[in-house]
This record gives structure tokens, sequence and C-alpha cells, in this order.
């Protein structure tokens, strides 16, 4: 698989930016993950000569926007208004540029429901599912889709709130679980196989990764803080790896996204099916994440990533 080709960057200068204010923390469940990856993205850019300055969630960014303070924003706002739609729509008003996908993409793809039924509409593959309403019969849902099953927030992230069902007798744990949140719930099909992610950054498709983890599957704990994890970069090899990121980038320009994310790709060990999970519009930049791993494959630093991400504003 030949490595993709990046454009030339359109600016070398850092005052080209002006003053960028880099979104983080807020109160969704991803907070915590939210502030590591603000951190690192703020001293990616500032050792770039970036006049960039951190700011802690919504309202103290409207605040500083009121008074004129920023010219552009670097989004990295897991979760919650930061993924949903709401900072984008607020940032339009105010006219200011903002990294990653407008209000559509981001309303879109934070609800994983209605992604997967765009992709549907476009014939793209994903997992069979079903939707939970708040106090739908989970236990029949299960049965009727087939075991096993993993059952999530349709509108969470990081793994936040997920329960496996291996057998009837996790049912009750995942009832217990769904009880925690009080929106719709996904039920989705497990599948058995290669879990691989792909990050999009402009137009182009950076190399998969195939995760390893050393558990059974890969939880917030894998994500986050284990060290024994393993990601493999490119996760396949020739037309399969050509595949993955052809069906990527049609899942995340079908979703309505734009400037950078990555979406989440399972293949099917006994068929070699790839199956679309969702995507992520503001992933993340911790020393865990995943693409910038995939964007080192390719000789791109991640100083040199954050600074893609942001002149995609200008």
């Amino acid at each position: 698989m030949s490595a993709p080709a990046f454009a030339p960057l359109r600016s070398t200068d850092p005052a080209a930016f002006g003053r960028v204010a880099v979104l983080m923390g807020g109160s969704s469940s991803e907070r915590e993950v939210s502030l590591d990856s603000g951190r690192n993205v703020l001293e990616a850019l500032q050792s770039r000569g970036v006049d960039a300055h951190a700011v802690d969630g919504i309202p103290a960014l409207v605040d500083a926007l009121v008074h004129g303070r920023f010219d552009r924003v670097f989004n990295i706002l897991h979760g919650g208004d930061g993924e949903n739609g709401v900072l984008q729509g607020l940032l339009q008003g105010f006219e200011v540029p903002c990294t990653g996908s407008g209000v559509l993409g981001s309303a879109l793809t934070m609800d994983k429901i209605r992604t997967k039924q765009v992709w549907i509409s476009a014939g793209l593959p994903t997992p069979k599912f079903v939707r939970l309403a708040p106090g739908a019969d989970l236990r029949a849902a299960a049965l009727e889709l087939g075991l096993p099953v993993f059952v999530k927030p349709s509108s969470e992230g990081s793994s936040v709130g997920v329960a496996r069902v291996l057998a009837e007798a996790d049912i009750d744990a995942a009832i217990e679980v769904a009880r925690g949140y009080g929106g719709e719930m996904l039920m989705e099909q497990m599948v058995v196989g290669d879990e691989l992610t792909v990050g999009v950054l402009g137009e182009v498709a950076l190399p998969s990764i195939r995760i390893v983890p050393k558990g059974e599957w890969y939880d917030y704990n894998a994500k986050y803080i284990a060290e024994d994890t393993q990601y493999l970069c490119p996760g396949l090899e020739g037309g399969d790896e050509a595949a993955i990121r052809a069906l990527a980038l049609d899942a995340f320009r079908a979703a309505g996204c734009s400037g950078w994310g990555r979406i989440d790709v399972m293949r099917d060990r006994a068929s070699g099916r790839l199956l679309l999970l969702e995507v992520n519009t503001a992933p993340g930049m911790t020393s865990h994440s995943l693409v910038p791993k995939a964007a080192r494959e390719l000789g791109v630093s991640f100083e040199e990533l954050c600074w893609r991400i942001l002149e995609q504003t200008l």
C-alpha cells in the first residue's frame, strides 16, 4: 500500500493563525481525557510559535469571544457539547473558525444510531443493531438480536458506559449499566475479529491501526491507562489496507464530516468483511491516542499534526 500524499503546508508563519484558543476540559464524562489531550496540543502549538492559550469549557470560551480575545479555536473538547454540534453552531454564529467537523457532521456522528442509519442508506456496512428507547426491554431485545451483543449509550464516547453481553446471565448487569444513562441506548451485535481504526486528516486516510488489547476487549482501561495494549500500524496489508482506508473516507464523508477525525472498524474473522462502528470527530491526542500514532507512521510528528489540523481553519 503506497503512502498517502499530504499537500504542502498552507503556511509556515505562526502569526497567520492569530490568537488561538485550545478548548479542552468541559463538563462531559470525558473531561480528564480532554484535559490531557488539550495540554499536549497546547504544548505542540506553542513549540511552533503559535500564540495558543488553554480555555477550559464553553462558558469560558464564550466570555473570551464576547471580548474578542481569539481568532480561531482548536477544539479538543471530547464528548458532550464539544462534539454534538452545539460548539460548532456557537462558533459559526461568532464567525470564528474552528478545527474539525461543522454542525451537521458533529451532531450526526455524536449519535451512533443515526450515524448507522445514514451509513445503511448509503450502502455502507455496519453490524446489526437495535435502538433502545429509555425503559425498553433490554432482555427481549438482546435475545431477539442474538447474543453476543454490546450495549452502549448512543451519545457517549471513550468506551464510557459500555456493557458486554456474552450470555443471558450477563443481561442483568447490562440493564444496570443502561439505568445509569437517561437517553437512548444502542445494542449492537458483537463482531468477533480484528478491531481497527483509521484516522482522517483532510482528504487523506491515514494508515490503519489494529488494536490488540491484553484483556478480552478494548475498554476504557486499555485505551487510556494500560501499557500493554498493542497497536499494529498499518493494521492490514495490500488490498485489505487499501479497502479499509477507502471505506473510512466514504464513511467520513457520508456522515457529513470534515477536517479530521477517526473511524472505528471491525473485520469479521470468519468472513473478512469490514464493518463500520462509529466516528470520532475530536479524537484523543494523549500518549495512548491513535491518530498521532498513525501520523507518525507517515513521518508526521505530533507538532506537525497539530499544525496541519489547525491550518485547516485558515
